[in-house]
């Protein structure tokens, strides 16, 4: 996921920095992109269980017309 890769990336950076300043800078980007990544992820799952409950919901229209 390209949020999980940014973080990624700014870890690294951190890793790398030799000025404390960078390094705090890098840390705190990789901590906003995690949390891009988390509600990213929370939206998607709740996006799949709508869909599934929306299905459902029209599977058992579909039954109850069938009686």
């Amino acid at each position: 996921m390209f949020y999980r890769e940014q973080a990624e990336i700014q870890n690294v950076a951190a890793d790398a920095a030799t000025l404390p300043l960078v390094r705090d800078r890098c840390l705190r980007a990789a901590a906003a992109w995690e949390e891009l990544a988390d509600r990213a992820q929370k939206t998607q799952d709740a996006c799949i269980v709508k869909a599934e409950a929306e299905a459902e919901q029209l599977r058992l229209s579909e039954i109850s017309k069938d009686n």
